[in-house]
This record gives C-alpha cells, structure tokens and sequence, in this order.
C-alpha cells in the first residue's frame, strides 16, 4: 500500500503535523544521524536566504546503517528517478511531456521546475507528492517519483519537443537515472527503525547531528514529510496509524 507523501516544505509552527498522539509514552531514543545520507530537496525544510541554518523535518522514516552505527533515511525501496533534458539551444517555444498515456498541456521551453511539476500534476494519473521536479528553468529537469509510485518500475516517460522553435534541431529527451523497485539497500537501512521525532536544525558542511527516535505513537500518514508504507512497521510495534480525509 503506497501513501501519499505531505507536500508542504513550510516549516509549521507546530513541527509535528504529522503526530496524533504520543499514545502516553513521553520517553524518545537518542540517536545520531548522518547528515550527508539526506537529501535536500526531499528531507530539508524550505531555507531562507537570510538564515544559513537548515532543518530536516520532523517525521522522516529511519533506519540504522549497521556498518557506520548512524541512523539515515529509511531504504524500504528505491523510487524512480527520470531526467527531461531540452536539447538544440531552443530560443522559444514549448514542449509536452507523457506519462502512461496521458499528455501534459503545453509547457514553455525555458519553464521552472514549478511549472513543469504542475503541468504534471494536472494529469489525471498523477497527483500531488507523486512527481516530484527540480532543476533550473529550462532543465535539465529531474522527475523524482513517490507517492502512488512509492517503490514502483513506472513506465518511462516520453517527450515532444516538435512545438521548441529556434536554435539547432530543438528537442527533449528522457533518460531514467534510477529504476524504481523494491528494496536495494543491505547496510541495515532497509529496516525501519522509528521515526525522526523533532525537527533537527544544523548547518551547511555538518555531518552528524544528535536527534530524538520516536518509536511509538499515533501516526497521521497523510501529513509525513515522505511516503511510508505502514506495513513496514515491526510486529508487535506500539506505533499506531491513522487515515485523515
């Protein structure tokens, strides 16, 4: 069962949107993470020009890696990761992207990373957390699946560049960087050790930082800053889920 990942990069005054209860245990693990194993577009909360401190959010999945001791990012599954490149030097234009049969509006040659994640996410198969898009204005972009396609093989997505007008031979191609499936990691990672309890602020060139464990509670799946599967919580696990409409 895969679950849909909570958008939002704000940093919200509660820190715990994701927390119902804490089923009346108040007491968290010490750990320590490995701050270079997190990745800053997924796990980091939005940063301010005027604040060089960053945050992880609250509620990611952890494992523990058996050969550093170091907790990291829960490896259950690796998402597939696709990249769109604009080829040609375009001066104007646009372009469409596909993806299992359904085709995106038209989408400018120099757009945002913004717009194309939001051309994306206005096809029918495809909806918030499920794509995600980075990268410059004009690309390359990189589509990083979760969401409905936590984990999965997705179909590679095609391109038509035949709207890019200048430049020489204008045009788009996908290539798949990293192939969805099912669980790679064997470092210790691949299991699920609890969830990150509290945000943890650190700054650029950090690599370790202190950090409270949660491993039991009631859980919102809905507002979890990744998507997690519940089925991979241990047997006999306290931790408690809950479906908010």
């Amino acid at each position: 069962m895969d679950i849909q990942p909570y958008t939002s990069t704000e940093t919200l005054a509660v820190g715990r949107p994701w927390l119902m209860s804490m089923l009346g245990i108040e007491a968290n693990q010490s750990i320590t993470l490995d701050l270079t194993a997190f990745d800053e577009n997924l796990h980091w909360t939005e940063a301010s020009k005027y604040q060089p401190e960053r945050k992880l959010k609250s509620g990611i999945p952890l494992g523990k890696n058996s050969t550093t001791g170091l907790y990291e990012p829960y490896a259950a599954v690796t998402n597939e990761v696709q990249t769109a490149t604009i080829t040609g030097a375009p001066t104007g234009g646009t372009f469409t992207l596909t993806f299992s049969g359904q085709t995106t509006a038209a989408i400018a040659y120099n757009a945002t990373a913004a717009v194309v994640q939001s051309a994306l996410e206005a096809l029918s198969n495809v909806n918030p957390g499920d794509i995600k898009v980075t990268g410059n204005a004009g690309g390359p972009y990189t589509l990083a699946f979760g969401g409905q396609y936590l984990g999965d093989n997705v179909a590679a997505i095609t391109a038509s560049g035949t709207g890019l007008t200048g430049g020489t031979t204008p045009g788009v191609t996908i290539a798949t960087t990293t192939g969805g499936g099912t669980a790679t990691a064997s470092d210790g990672t691949q299991k699920f050790a609890g969830f990150l309890f509290t945000e943890v602020s650190f700054y650029p060139g950090s690599t370790k930082a202190g950090a409270p464990l949660m491993v039991h509670g009631q859980i919102d799946v809905a507002k979890l800053p990744v998507a997690f599967d519940p089925a991979d919580v241990p047997a006999g696990s306290n931790t408690q889920f809950v479906y908010k409409v």
